[in-house]
């Protein structure tokens, strides 16, 4: 049963939450994996900001950051004026989304209102005003770790900088599996880095839970339609989409793939054409990714934007057309930098073509890979980031005073709890 087969829970409203406990084993203390059949979202301890469901007005939109969801979704940063904190809101037209994308979005909202654990992102406040829907997240400063990279570190990041990034995904990837989840979307732009060096993995929308009635499943043979721009990260079971399946070990050759889109600056496969991809996945790679490909890279059918592949940003044709031959001729050549060992091996064991020789998170979290991460102390991590001010520097825009105006009512009976017919 998945959480949106559930008609008790259609029913129930999306709560306020806040992270004020992390379990790193259990969802919920009496079980772990499924969602009971009459589950309402637990909240723990009051609100990391006092909101009230009819005062959204109190939301003022200052700065729009970006698009997501095929442009169905505007992100705007916010204040949220009561208290002066700074938040995401994430705006979509619900009249403009198909019964499946309703799906996904109801799907990723019960997601990041469930999870207790500080490197998953959990959604503050989930409501409707009219058409639209609203949903509040904490303001993560950085922004995703693919936006880092291509803003700061077009070369690919130090690999201290990409250790701390990947050890604390990890710890979230593992207590995702630990409870029979499968993310299916482990990428650098769902990622997500705060002011204080917080790492949170978001895009809760593709999971998969392998926990049904009771008992946990060997493998899924659930395949959603993912975007093309999802491809790349993508692990041959899950692509092959066969009677063998696929398990978690499909979210650690997501993170190879990660770690190189990190460490190069580009992401694998990302140039091919998709048959190709597909053939040159299911074959194997012949050298590690860290280095580069060496095949022939054709006129590709799939767009590559400089704004993120899933930024939702779209370009010119002459745009789109130069960035694919920019990336053609990086992938042609190797990469300049040199690697350690215990990064190479990293990449290596992730990206293995039998997912049974993969190991599992639990067991990364000890690789050499991230021997310093785990020696360091906490407050370490802002430290290896751009210094604050020069990325709000550079991030700065114009403000909006007029949106809210677009999306907004004056009155209060417009603005409700977001339940699941």
């Amino acid at each position: 049963m998945s959480c949106l087969d559930c008609s008790c829970l259609r029913r129930t409203p999306v709560k306020s939450i806040s992270q004020s406990k992390e379990s790193t084993t259990s969802i919920y203390p009496h079980w772990a994996g499924e969602l009971p059949q009459c589950w309402i979202p637990p909240v723990l301890g009051g609100h990391d900001m006092p909101v009230r469901y009819n005062e959204v007005n109190n939301y003022e939109l200052q700065q729009e950051l970006g698009k997501r969801f095929s442009n169905l979704t505007t992100v705007y940063l916010a204040c949220h004026a009561p208290t002066g904190s700074l938040v995401t809101v994430q705006l979509t037209d619900l009249d403009d989304c198909s019964d499946e994308q309703i799906r996904f979005l109801q799907n990723e909202a019960v997601m990041s209102s469930f999870f207790r654990h500080h490197n998953i992102m959990v959604s503050w406040k989930i409501f409707t005003v009219g058409t639209w829907l609203w949903v509040i997240n904490p303001f993560m400063a950085y922004g995703s770790a693919s936006n880092l990279v291509k803003t700061y570190y077009p070369e690919g990041m130090s690999e201290l900088l990409i250790g701390n990034i990947l050890y604390e995904t990890l710890k979230g990837l593992n207590y995702l599996h630990q409870n029979g989840y499968i993310h299916r979307s482990v990428k650098g732009s769902h990622i997500l880095i705060s002011e204080e060096g917080l790492i949170s993995l978001s895009g809760l929308g593709h999971l998969y839970s392998m926990v049904r009635r009771g008992e946990r499943a060997r493998v899924a043979y659930d395949f959603p339609n993912f975007s093309t721009a999802m491809l790349p990260w993508l692990s041959p079971e899950l692509l092959r989409q066969d009677l063998h399946g696929y398990n978690v070990k499909s979210d650690i050759y997501s993170l190879g793939i990660t770690a190189c889109e990190l460490a190069t600056g580009r992401v694998p496969f990302m140039d091919m054409h998709r048959t190709q991809m597909l053939l040159q996945k299911l074959k194997g790679p012949p050298e590690n990714p860290l280095y580069g490909y060496t095949f022939p890279c054709e006129e590709s059918p799939m767009k590559i934007s400089r704004s993120g592949v899933d930024s939702g940003i779209g370009e010119s044709v002459v745009a789109a057309s130069m960035t694919q031959t920019m990336t053609s001729d990086r992938l042609r050549t190797p990469s300049p930098r040199t690697f350690s060992s215990a990064l190479q091996n990293l990449v290596e064991v992730c990206l293995q073509q039998d997912p049974e020789k993969r190991p599992s998170a639990a067991m990364l979290l000890s690789h050499p890979f991230f021997k310093q991460v785990r020696e360091q102390t906490r407050d370490s991590m802002p430290s290896l980031l751009p210094s604050l001010a020069q990325h709000r520097k550079h991030s700065s825009g114009g403000s909006f005073p007029v949106i809210m105006k677009k999306y907004s009512y004056r009155t209060t009976d417009e603005v409700k709890e977001w339940t699941f017919h």
